[in-house]
């Protein structure tokens, strides 16, 4: 355990990051297994407005290791899924 403050401090922000990392991670791969085992294009469209708000909140705050590019490149991902489905 730290002995200083200002580490304890560090500790408890980390853990507080680390948790919402984690949660942000969850949701997006939650969403997006929702998307590829979609058994209907209809099901996957109603679940792509989630995962695209969930990816642009994670890329505006650099949460779970999102920046816009990776963002962007789950998005194409997502969309290439959904057009593939007939």
């Amino acid at each position: 355990m730290p002995q200083h403050k200002s580490c304890k401090k560090r500790l408890i922000q980390a853990e507080k990051a680390n948790a919402q990392n984690r949660s942000a991670r969850s949701a997006i791969r939650t969403s997006l297994k929702a998307i590829r085992t979609a058994a209907t294009k209809e099901e996957a469209l109603k679940e792509l407005p989630n995962l695209f708000s969930q990816l642009d909140k994670a890329a505006a705050k650099h949460r779970a290791g999102f920046c816009a590019n990776r963002a962007a490149n789950y998005k194409a991902k997502a969309a290439k899924v959904i057009n593939s489905l007939a």
